[in-house]
């Protein structure tokens, strides 16, 4: 099957830029589940507020796109970037990885990245947030709070994204290693 690491996290801890940079540093394929939103609000010509909302009445969204989470788990080999990805990949995955960072944080690098202002990215990133939380908890009984689940939690304010990378490639390479 091969190894399967599940990176997650809030918005704007830098889960998808250290997927990214994870998958390709260890040649692993790599899947985002936020792409897959992304995608799918632009198709329906939303954003993403808009688009969480209309998510919250049509619950069945959710489950197509944790469904690709654990499809690819299944094949292996894989990055998967994905909020719920440790609580869907579960008996699949290798290694759970939890990204954290403080709000602040996290809404300056949104704002940046999304060119819009910090007040901006705040509201949005609070109102897809509590969105995001009470799906979980109704359609799958997940509590994204409960980090139990998580075998590596790292702050990533503390270092730059090559060195969370190097960290990260560093435990996948004594967890192999240790596991043959």
């Amino acid at each position: 099957m091969g190894i399967v690491l599940t990176i997650s996290g809030e918005h704007g801890v830098g889960k998808s830029a250290c997927a990214k940079l994870l998958a390709q540093t260890l040649n692993l394929k790599y899947i985002s589940s936020g792409e897959i939103f992304r995608l799918l609000a632009r198709e329906k010509g939303m954003t993403l507020e808009e688009f969480s909302s209309y998510v919250e009445k049509n619950p069945e969204i959710d489950r197509e796109i944790d469904g690709e989470t654990v499809r690819a788990a299944k094949e292996g080999n894989v990055v998967i970037d994905a909020r719920l990805s440790a609580w869907k990949a579960r008996e699949y995955a290798d290694i759970k990885i939890l990204l954290t960072a403080p709000l602040e944080v996290r809404v300056k690098r949104l704002a940046e990245r999304d060119h819009k202002t910090y007040k901006e990215s705040l509201e949005e990133t609070l109102k897809r947030e509590l969105s995001e939380k009470e799906r979980f908890k109704k359609i799958y009984n997940i509590d994204v709070d409960d980090h139990s689940v998580f075998d590596i939690i790292i702050n990533t304010e503390l270092w730059s994204l090559n060195s969370v990378v190097k960290i990260l490639k560093t435990i996948v390479e004594e967890y192999i290693t240790s596991s043959s």
